[in-house]
């Protein structure tokens, strides 16, 4: 029955004239079980596919996690996929797939390996650079006695998170890592939306004493920034809020991120990406999601993904 449900949709769809699928990749849990995937035909209202299972279970990291999975569609058509393979390792995970559903082989990437004393390498992400034909791979990792001290609570002592990233043409060979985004507090889930000729980042600043958790933003004209680390006020509330994500829905940007407090989803949009209007109690995602990615896919893919069951 769901199979049909879910195909009487892309019908409709298009049959609108509607020619890209919202998809939302995302974990549940502590990330043990791997990657899932919802959809959406307007922004606000989420379905997991595969009849809410898992499409990928994760196979590297001492943890054998798959947290924080980010997809983005390469200029090759291929997608590519990194995330936190463990709590404390200093390697993410990757993986690539030309239909979401067939996937490589996972793949370990050193990104911290070079720095013996670093804690951790978290919510990695990737963003194209046209400029240099290249890409991006950035996540947050603490290096102890590296930055500016924060103060922080007795739970998050010894954690205090900086960008860092490398670069790579063919998800192959990587460039060393260097550090990306050091501002003057800690931040980790960094995300990076380009739109027009502006590159916005999206953060979260994760100081914990006073408490801030909550997303901000910064922006560049190059993908590779600099950028300023006077970032803007919170364009979240007063709840606590990570792991956010943007897209473009028609006149609006939106961005969706993990009230993890709440253990549900919540979002913000704007139409000049200054005002942002909170839209929280508008959006519906799939129980127990968690810190995932929202992208576009073509229809063509997405016939075969609402088959899974």
């Amino acid at each position: 029955m769901r199979y049909f449900i879910l195909l009487f949709v892309f019908l409709a769809l298009q049959s609108k004239g509607q020619d890209k699928i919202f998809l939302f990749s995302y974990f549940t849990d502590n990330g043990q079980d791997g990657l899932h995937l919802a959809y959406s035909k307007d922004g606000l209202n989420w379905e997991a596919l595969n009849g809410g299972k898992s499409l990928v279970a994760p196979a590297v990291g001492n943890d054998k996690l798959m947290r924080d999975p980010f997809i983005l569609q390469g200029k090759d058509g291929v997608f590519h996929m990194v995330w936190t393979s463990s709590w404390k390792d200093r390697q993410i995970g990757y993986a690539s797939s030309k239909d979401l559903i067939n996937w490589s082989e996972q793949k370990a990437i050193p990104v911290m390996a070079h720095e013996t004393t670093a804690k951790n390498c978290w919510a990695p992400e990737i963003v194209y650079d046209p400029k240099n034909k290249n890409y991006i791979i950035f996540w947050a990792t603490t290096i102890p006695g590296r930055h500016s001290e924060v103060s922080t609570t007795e739970s998050e002592k010894g954690y205090n998170h900086r960008m860092y990233c490398t670069t790579t043409a063919d998800f192959q060979n990587y460039s060393p890592t260097k550090l990306f985004f050091n501002p003057s507090f800690s931040v980790i889930d960094a995300t990076i939306l380009p739109k027009g000729k502006i590159f916005y980042m999206f953060l979260k600043n994760e100081n914990s004493n006073p408490p801030e958790k909550n997303i901000r933003m910064t922006q560049s004209k190059k993908a590779t920034g600099p950028y300023p680390t006077e970032v803007s006020a919170p364009i979240t509330g007063k709840y606590w809020a990570e792991g956010p994500t943007a897209l473009e829905v028609g006149e609006y940007v939106y961005v969706y991120f993990d009230k993890y407090r709440d253990h549900k989803y919540g979002a913000v949009r704007s139409k000049n990406m200054k005002d942002w209007e909170d839209i929280s109690d508008k959006v519906n995602f799939p129980k127990n999601a968690r810190h995932g990615t929202a992208f576009k896919v073509s229809n063509e893919l997405f016939t075969n993904l609402i088959q899974l069951k």
